[in-house]
């Protein structure tokens, strides 16, 4: 059963990898590992290890089962890119998306220096897809600005932004090479606020350079509250879709088997 996330910008999650370690503020408040230590020591449970990192290669060919076309959040509750994942793991996830080409993948880091890296090299293969879209958290100036940079040097196809939470006013951004910006508050208990004037600024910026703007949530303590409209309407711009023709049933599951012999001896 194909199970939706309300997640705004995407359709579902995909967890090939739990579990992180917090490296910027923007990690102060983490909703995947205030959600994971909700668990952790609960036998059986799929977070009995709370946010430790753990590889599930289980959900590995996941994308081979869904039967619809879908956007998928890659490791919702980890990041692709957190150094201790070991790369052939990395690769093996990567060639899974780049195989299940039918699907858009959102993948999404705060290591964007690590990510140049790898997409430079061993991850080449899959960096020019245009089904795979990379992208970087910015959080504030100090963290989440040179993370940019990064993203634009690059060589991924889809590169987009995802300013949340915004911390603070983060000025005149260098937006070129972007393709997408999506913009939230943080949202739960102990959340930092966000002004009205810091949006406007990086919605008027999006505006200057055409770059699609998705408005995720203003958030604060009760975020369905606050809701998500700016000037009374919703921002739900986003980059083209263009997904690939979805290959039969069967074709899936040979495809699947052929590339799990194929990543079993790598």
């Amino acid at each position: 059963m194909v199970v939706r996330t309300k997640i705004e910008w995407t359709g579902l999650t995909w967890n090939p990898v739990r579990g992180c370690r917090k490296i910027s503020p923007g990690c102060r408040n983490c909703y995947a590992c205030v959600f994971a230590e909700r668990f952790r020591g609960v036998a059986g449970h799929p977070y009995e290890q709370g946010f430790d990192l753990r590889l599930v290669p289980e959900k590995v060919l996941e994308p081979f089962k869904w039967n619809d076309n879908e956007m998928v959040f890659v490791n919702s509750m980890s990041d692709l890119f957190f150094e201790d994942i070991p790369v052939d793991y990395v690769e093996k996830v990567c060639k899974v998306m780049v195989a299940a080409n039918w699907h858009i993948y959102q993948v999404l880091t705060k290591r964007a220096n690590y990510m140049q890296q790898l997409l430079d090299d061993r991850l080449a293969f899959a960096a020019n897809c245009e089904h795979i879209w990379f992208g970087v958290s910015v959080e504030d100036r100090r963290y989440g600005l040179p993370r940019i940079d990064y993203l634009r040097q690059s060589r991924a196809k889809v590169k987009f932004l995802s300013i949340e939470p915004l911390l603070e006013d983060l000025g005149q951004i260098d937006l070129s090479g972007i393709d997408w910006v999506i913009v939230g508050g943080e949202s739960g208990r102990g959340a930092r606020p966000m002004q009205a004037d810091w949006v406007y600024s990086i919605l008027e910026q999006c505006q200057a350079a055409n770059i699609p703007f998705f408005f995720k949530q203003w958030g604060g303590k009760n975020k369905k509250a606050t809701g998500r409209e700016l000037d009374g309407r919703t921002y739900d711009e986003m980059p083209k879709k263009v997904f690939n023709p979805m290959p039969n049933k069967l074709y899936r599951l040979e495809l699947a088997q052929s590339l799990f012999s194929i990543i079993s001896r790598t």
